[in-house]
């Protein structure tokens, strides 16, 4: 999730497609949360990491 949302965020930098950027932002901070607490052991979605 965090590759496909820095994959996101230069497809719409280079291409200047505002959506694409958000879109990548949104990404990028979703699925560092969800590394941060899958890390500590946190369960989410019944797994102990999301990969």
């Amino acid at each position: 999730m965090i590759i496909l949302g820095i994959i996101l965020l230069v497809v719409g930098y280079l291409l200047g497609i505002s959506l694409l950027w958000t879109l990548g932002i949104i990404l990028v901070v979703i699925g560092a949360l969800l590394f941060v607490l899958g890390s500590v052991g946190h369960a989410i979605g019944g797994r102990r990491h999301y990969w």
